[in-house]
C-alpha cells in the first residue's frame, strides 16, 4: 500500500497569478535548478508554457553514495529521476499532477498539485503518494523517499518566494 505526504509551500503577500506566472517563466525554473545543483546534478529538460497550461520535465541525479544505507541496499548506481510536472490553464484554483520516474526502480513516485487563494497570498499544496514493492524495505524506502521529496519541496519553495519577492517588492 502506498504512503501518501501532504506538503504546502505558502506564499504571503503573492498571489495566485504571481505564482503562476513564475512556474510560465524559464528564469524562475533556472534559479530552482541552480538552487538544487548545490547538491547534486540537475538538469532542466523542458519548458512549455502557453494559455493551456505549463509542463516541465527536470532531471535530478543523486549519487549512489549519498543515499541513506538502505537506499544503497537496493540501488547499486546513481539514481537518475525524471519529474514531469503539468498544470492546467490558470484560474482562481489551478490544479497540476507530476510524476518522477526512476529507471529500473521497484516503486513509483507521483502526486497532486493545487494553487489557491488564502487570505495572506496564496499556497501550492502538493499531495504525494510513494510506493515501493521490496519485501521488508518497502515501508521504510517509501517514508525515506517522502522525506527527501519533502525536503526538495521545501528548497525550491524557499527559491520560488525569493524570486517572486524580486520580481514583485512588497512595500
Amino acid at each position: 500500500m502506498a504512503r501518501r505526504l501532504d506538503y504546502s509551500a505558502r506564499y504571503p503577500l503573492h498571489t495566485t497569478q504571481e505564482v503562476y506566472a513564475a512556474m510560465m517563466n524559464r528564469a524562475h525554473w533556472d534559479a530552482r535548478i541552480e538552487e538544487l545543483r548545490k547538491h547534486s546534478p540537475n538538469d532542466i529538460v523542458s519548458l512549455d508554457a502557453d494559455g493551456d497550461g505549463i509542463t516541465v520535465e527536470l532531471r535530478h541525479v543523486l549519487p549512489r553514495d549519498t543515499l541513506p544505507d538502505i537506499a544503497q541496499l537496493v540501488v547499486h548506481k546513481d539514481m537518475v529521476i525524471t519529474r514531469r510536472e503539468t498544470y492546467g490553464p490558470y484560474g482562481p484554483e489551478t490544479t497540476g499532477e507530476y510524476t518522477a520516474e526512476i529507471p529500473g526502480s521497484p516503486g513509483t513516485l507521483g502526486g497532486t498539485m493545487r494553487l489557491f487563494p488564502t487570505d495572506t497570498g496564496c499556497t501550492l499544496r502538493t499531495s504525494s503518494h510513494a510506493q515501493v514493492q521490496v519485501p521488508f524495505f518497502g515501508r521504510k524506502l517509501e517514508q525515506l523517499m517522502l522525506v527527501n521529496l519533502v525536503d526538495l519541496f521545501r528548497a525550491e519553495a524557499e527559491v520560488t518566494k525569493n524570486w517572486l519577492d524580486q520580481q514583485h517588492p512588497v512595500g
